[in-house]
């Protein structure tokens, strides 16, 4: 359909509703001629009379009154359409896809999340997990609508903002309390357990690069799949943990954990918001980023 045909149409759509060329023409702030050539211009196109003139104004022929069913339908659609619209804009409805991985929901972003809910609780929030691979991938498919990871992230169709600053260190419970207050050297911390998050995070490639640049291959005697279990196995004793400092400032303040100090500086590692470069955002996830600052 033609943006001629469309403006047709709605002539046609008011005429009909107010059985009347003239409040027809009031409503679509046209003049009455006007809306009688727009009448004349679609019965012209279809060879068939739309409408009849009465004591009162016009009136659908049955010919007229078939064409109204489907046009009444569309404009019934496109007043919703509308509303939508204005409903999105206010943030009165839609939905905000994020991708991360759980540590980061849970340890960074929860305060942020509970904050939107709270000011826009009729947008839906959906928390799709996943390594930073698959995090890229979700956001290159259109899955989601920005994600949170570590970086760096080198990648042209990406748009990276900094956030926070983050600090990676090993940490033991008290079965290893003889190492409380020593520095250990790379060669002596890989003489105890170590237990590290899964092979594909990118703290765990970190920490590996960094054993490998002084000469040392760091072997994990534990791997899990989460943050909560680096921590529990570390408080059980079951070896010495490599977790991000800012995940454990509860047990390091209790006391249930306590850091190792090695003789090398762990380097600190930083957080992002990615987005696809040149992609319009949603007004929900421009109103999240603003809100993390």
């Amino acid at each position: 359909m033609s943006m001629n045909n469309f403006e047709l149409y709605k002539v046609f759509y008011w005429a009909a509703k107010t059985g009347s060329l003239t409040k027809a023409a009031k409503a679509l702030y046209l003049t009455q001629p006007s809306v009688s050539h727009a009448i004349k211009q679609l019965e012209d196109s279809f060879g068939l009379a739309l409408f009849s003139r009465n004591s009162k104004g016009v009136a659908l022929t049955p010919e007229g009154i078939t064409l109204y069913s489907y046009i009444e339908q569309s404009h019934i659609l496109i007043a919703l359409a509308e509303e939508k619209m204005a409903a999105l804009q206010k943030l009165d409805s839609g939905e905000l896809r994020i991708g991360g991985s759980d540590s980061l929901f849970k340890h960074y972003l929860l305060p942020y999340l509970e904050t939107f809910h709270n000011h826009f609780p009729s947008i839906k929030l959906q928390l799709i997990h996943g390594t930073t691979p698959e995090i890229i991938t979700f956001l290159r498919e259109g899955r989601i609508d920005l994600g949170v990871v570590r970086l760096p992230i080198v990648d042209s169709q990406l748009e990276v903002r900094e956030g926070i600053q983050l600090q990676d260190c090993f940490v033991a419970g008290s079965r290893y309390a003889e190492l409380k207050d020593k520095v250990l050297s790379m060669e002596q911390l890989l003489r105890y357990p170590v237990i590290l998050f899964s092979r594909n995070s990118r703290a765990r490639m970190a920490i590996t690069d960094l054993f490998h640049g002084y000469g040392h291959e760091l072997k994990p005697e534990i791997e899990v799949g989460s943050v909560d279990l680096l921590i529990e196995l570390a408080r059980k004793g079951l070896g010495i943990s490599f977790v991000t400092r800012e995940f454990v400032s509860k047990e390091l303040e209790d006391q249930s954990l306590f850091e190792i100090k090695l003789d090398v500086e762990l380097p600190p590692s930083q957080v992002g918001i990615m987005t696809m470069r040149n992609m319009p955002l949603t007004k929900a996830a421009n109103e999240f980023i603003a809100r993390m600052g």
